[in-house]
């Protein structure tokens, strides 16, 4: 009998997950656990194993009393520490997502594990908290139809899921808190992910009010180390049972998930831009299939991603009646949406602020309440056209694009500079005509702000996106300018909104561009008071475009579903399931010569990849400078082979150290 079979024989066996950027090493290997550090190697802790004569770090998946292994045995080098930091449900979840994306658990495993603080992790836990049954006004719930068996099912520990269309004006935050503190009084814990900084103060803050400071931890990439580990900790151990994040924050190891809910679920801040490129909506679905938890998607507005999940039956539609809906929401009006409307402003469908939108403002600001206008990019003038041939102004020096960054005077005249290289253009001419006259292609919200402070006189002008995010404005007669997703809620409501620039939205050469549209516009008419009590919104777009009708209509989910057999008619997702290639063109080439893709897999492409578009590659071979995209789309019911195809073609290639990387996304939000 060998030394080593001898050993393995005497010494138990770790199961070790190294945490290696190759694919082919995408296993276990089995390691023997010396006397010493037998009591604390088990499974879950981080380790430190050698691999391939250099040290790497790890996880202890399983612990074995044999291996089947035949070769010589390593020994784990040392315990980084005995905290279990990888749940048996966080296993499974980084299982599920790394075959959903066609990744690795290694990749998985960085971006649901934060790095270690030993400082923090060496702090005595605290208790976990104990939550009693909250009071939960339970008729904020009953405006939606079936609302209260919804909180019924969660009180009794149950799974519902949900898809919620908050009524605007809610005060999603709150709502979310009584979920929260239903699951809790269960003694199971919540985990809320929300897009931004922004929306996560105010669940914190919600559920802090409801339940105490003490049950709930906000988990977000903008702490430190320390305290971003030491409420991940929190959450690990149950000292927090409920817990708000970002993206990542969907894999927090709750000891007893009860519920996960994803907070506007098309908002692109939920998609992960490192490898392997998850989705926190699909990892929340995941995780409710391999944890039985219940789950809601819930947003003002509706992706056909949701949309989906409700038309199969999966998940049940959480949604008021249309007489609650009109109570609750603003009167909305689009340019020119009869002929009446048109005769008297027969130049509203070329101005930028038609008379119906100064009208708003004026009784808005009259009524002494705020006027909220929505512009969908910062700065001055941040494009410019030529005037005469609208052809883009160009930089002669790098070809970037020309902007105006600020006004030199009154009429708004200043000389327009390269956007990539900073240099200024004063001679600019069009390379195209000839021509010197230059026009504003959009408009950005600080020549937005200038214009409405000419126009109205006497009344403050506040602004809001880029790094000045402005998270709240007190009630009062105040124009807010600012960008889409940075809109500052207002107590009681705004008296109106503008939404500036429509076409700017929907124009742009994206498959979501009018889902993108819709859920922008709705959230800012959200923050509008009822047309009862003298809201209006609006909307600076035709009002014959489907996605301006449904604005007008408040009908989210009609337009879900319009977007999805839409997507349906011509093969695109979520009716059937997308794969993504980028890379160079051999890097292409020899990965699908290595695939074994599903028969009636379809390849688009391939095509240029801007460098816009692209996302870091995963391990650490150099990106390539011509990056291309192929694009496989196979029927609903062939994702996972699709998915396995492309993983283990990346094995072999990773195994045959091809020095060209190729990424491989699948159901990338953005196609290109």
């Amino acid at each position: 009998m060998s030394a080593e079979k001898v050993a393995a024989e005497v010494y138990p066996v770790a199961r070790v997950l190294p945490l290696l950027p190759l694919a082919h090493l995408d296993r276990e290997f089995d390691y023997l656990v010396p006397k010493d550090l037998d009591e604390h190697a088990q499974p879950g802790v981080r380790v430190r194993i050698r691999f391939a004569g250099r040290l790497v770090d790890g996880f202890v998946v399983a612990r074995t009393a044999t291996s089947d292994h035949q070769g010589r045995f390593g020994w784990l080098e040392r315990v980084i520490s005995p905290e279990r930091v990888l749940t048996e449900e966080i296993t499974r979840v980084v299982d599920l997502v790394a075959g959903r994306y066609a990744g690795t658990r290694a990749d998985v495993l960085r971006l649901a594990i934060p790095p270690r603080h030993a400082r923090a992790e060496s702090e005595a836990a605290s208790e976990p908290t104990e939550v009693s049954g909250p009071a939960i006004a339970t008729d904020a719930w009953d405006r939606y139809m079936h609302g209260a068996a919804f909180l019924t099912a969660l009180s009794e520990g149950r799974a519902p899921r949900a898809v919620w269309q908050a009524l605007p004006g809610e005060d999603w935050p709150a709502r979310l808190a009584e979920l929260s503190g239903l699951v809790a009084a269960t003694g199971a814990s919540t985990v809320v992910v929300v897009p931004d900084q922004r929306d996560l103060d105010r669940v914190v803050a919600a559920v802090a009010t409801l339940l105490g400071k003490d049950a709930v931890v906000g988990l977000a990439a903008g702490l430190g180390p320390a305290l971003r580990y030491r409420r991940w900790l929190a959450a690990l151990r149950g000292t927090a049972r409920v817990v708000v994040g970002t993206r990542s924050s969907v894999f927090a190891p709750t000891p007893r998930t009860g519920l996960i809910v994803v907070w506007d679920d098309g908002d692109d801040n939920h998609s992960e831009p490192r490898a392997p490129y998850p989705h926190a909506r699909e990892v929340a679905l995941l995780r409710a299939y391999a944890s039985g938890c219940a789950v809601v998607l819930a947003g003002h507005a509706r992706t056909a991603e949701a949309q989906a999940l409700v038309d199969s039956g999966w998940a049940h539609d959480l949604v008021a009646s249309r007489d609650t809906v009109r109570a609750a929401a603003p009167k909305i009006t689009a340019l020119a949406d009869s002929d009446h409307a048109l005769a008297r402003d027969p130049g509203a469908r070329a101005a930028r602020l038609p008379a119906i939108a100064f009208a708003a403002a004026r009784e808005a600001l009259g009524a002494g309440r705020g006027v909220l206008v929505q512009v969908p990019r910062r700065g001055y003038v941040p494009s410019l056209a030529c005037g005469k041939c609208r052809a883009p102004a160009r930089c002669r020096r790098c070809n970037g694009p020309l902007a105006l960054p600020s006004a030199a005077g009154p009429d708004g005249a200043g000389t327009p500079a390269c956007r990539w290289c900073g240099v200024a253009d004063a001679a600019h001419r069009c390379h195209a005509c000839g021509a010197r006259a230059l026009r504003a292609v959009v408009v950005g919200v600080g020549r937005t702000a200038e214009e409405l402070g000419r126009a109205f006189p006497g009344f403050a002008v506040r602004m809001s996106g880029g790094s000045d995010v402005v998270d709240e404005v007190k009630q009062g007669p105040t124009l807010v300018v600012s960008t889409v997703g940075a809109e500052p809620v207002m107590p009681g409501g705004y008296g109106a909104a503008l939404l500036l620039d429509g076409w700017a939205l929907l124009g742009r050469p994206d498959l979501r561009a009018a889902e993108e549209t819709m859920r922008r516009w709705m959230t800012a008419s959200s923050l509008v008071r009822p047309f009862a009590d003298g809201g209006q919104v609006v909307v600076v777009a035709d009002s014959g475009i489907p996605t301006v009708q449904a604005l007008v209509r408040w009908d989210p989910v009609g337009h879900a579903r319009a977007q999805y057999e839409e997507r349906a008619e011509v093969g695109f997702p979520p009716a059937i399931h997308l794969a993504a290639i980028d890379g160079s063109a051999k890097a292409i080439a020899d990965l699908l010569d290595l695939a074994d893709l599903p028969a009636n897999a379809e390849l688009l492409g391939p095509v240029e990849l801007p460098a816009g578009e692209r996302l870091p590659f995963s391990g650490d071979a150099p990106e390539p400078a011509d990056v291309e995209r192929m694009l496989i789309r196979v029927p609903r019911g062939e994702g996972k082979p699709l998915a396995k195809a492309l993983g283990e073609a990346q094995s072999v290639r990773s195994a045959r150290k091809d020095s060209q990387p190729a990424r491989v996304q699948i159901d990338p939000i953005r196609i290109g």
